[in-house]
């Protein structure tokens, strides 16, 4: 009997498993293993401090980011103070797990089937990777962490359908030396609707490799054309395939990520991506955090009432971040016009110290109130036509 089941080893499952083994908990965690995931690989100072990964995780340290218009103007903002960590999923993620195994969760590989309460005892069914056998795990709770296709919240938590997607694609790259397009220590974010019509592509910069993709929410896109047609433009289309992900992000925390019983979600399956950014690893970890100590509460007074701890934690911290990226994306990617607006925007040095500031300590900064006001007069005036796109 566990009193945990965490289905989904990715940043978000396996940080919940090793937050519950470390106090005490019994926990058994449930991997599919071998998929990974298309991500960017981009995490801020506050989850290398706030979940104790060290540099060595690290495939690179950017310390700039590029922006580039629809038509091609760029803005190159530094990244004042710091810098931005780039990891590798294929590389982070078995790193996550083996630590929370290291703290005490036993380790399944399989394939999440169903949830089997017959005869009131709760009991994970999943299929066993190594023999194709059905196998059970009996437990008290489960933490479903496994994705945007959530087969557990699909199951088990009413409205989890409702989520919003964006498709995203990416292809990891052999990475060509520092030239005129191209540098290691740089972020590229191309706001350009012949690439992505509603979303961004990206040339993000991992050590000896890079990930180059876009996402986009249109069902009539061609991800994989837009992508070679990002290479093209990036210089990239001769630098050697190391390998092709795609997989949906979704773009909106869910009302609801409990099932009022035994089932609390995490990570994607619980929609906590960053709108605009498409942020992911950090909200991820934090709603695996929320989860454990949602659990943790639930398992302690035997109120199941108090797996509404985890959405009230994490959207106390974040909803005002989430509703202002939201915000900015359905403003400015709706047409290149608007693109074209944000880029300009982007010039603006107040705009630059807040945007990271925000991005690096994920608050909103509240330090320079007339930063603020001036933003928004600035925000106001390209959204109303007062200045021409290309105004710096």
């Amino acid at each position: 009997m566990y009193d945990v089941v965490v289905v989904g080893g990715g940043p978000s499952g396996a940080t919940a498993a090793e937050d519950l083994a470390r106090s005490g908990h019994s926990v058994a965690l449930l991997d599919r293993e071998g998929r990974i995931k298309p991500c960017g690989g981009a995490i801020p100072p506050r989850l290398m401090s706030d979940f104790l990964i060290g540099d060595e995780q690290l495939v690179a340290k950017v310390n700039t980011a590029r922006m580039i218009s629809p038509t091609g103007r760029m803005v190159d903002i530094p990244i004042e103070n710091g810098f931005v960590g780039m990891v590798d999923r294929k590389d982070f993620d078995p790193f996550l797990r083996r630590r929370a195994v290291d703290a005490g969760a036993e380790y399944h590989v399989g394939t999440f089937l169903r949830i089997d309460r017959e005869g009131g005892r709760t009991r994970v069914i999943f299929r066993e990777k190594s023999s194709g056998a059905e196998k059970e795990l009996l437990c008290r709770l489960i933490i479903g962490a496994d994705g945007a296709r959530s087969r557990v919240g699909k199951a088990e938590v009413a409205g989890w359908d409702k989520i919003p997607y964006v498709l995203a694609y990416h292809e990891i790259i052999k990475a060509p030396p520092k030239n005129d397009v191209y540098d290691p220590i740089r972020c590229d974010v191309i706001y350009d609707g012949a690439i992505s019509p509603d979303f961004y592509g990206w040339v993000f910069p991992h050590g000896d490799s890079a990930s180059v993709g876009m996402g986009t929410g249109l069902t009539d896109v061609d991800l994989k054309k837009a992508t070679a047609d990002l290479r093209a433009a990036s210089g990239l289309t001769d630098c050697e395939t190391l390998r092709r992900e795609g997989a949906p992000i979704p773009l909106h925390p869910l009302d609801k990520w409990d099932n009022g019983r035994d089932v609390v979600l995490a990570g994607d399956a619980a929609g906590v991506v960053a709108p605009s950014s498409g942020e992911g690893i950090y909200y991820a970890m934090v709603a695996g955090r929320v989860a454990a100590t949602a659990c943790a509460a639930t398992l302690a007074s035997g109120r199941v009432k108090n797996l509404q701890l985890a959405r009230k934690h994490f959207m106390k911290e974040h909803k005002t971040v989430f509703r202002v990226l939201q915000s900015m994306q359905n403003a400015y990617y709706r047409s290149d016009m608007r693109r074209e607006r944000f880029v300009s925007l982007c010039h603006d040095t107040d705009v630059q110290r807040l945007t990271f500031e925000a991005y690096m300590n994920k608050k909103l900064v509240k330090a320079r109130p007339m930063a603020h006001i001036k933003i928004g007069i600035k925000n106001l005036a390209h959204l109303t036509g007062l200045v021409a796109p290309e105004r710096v």
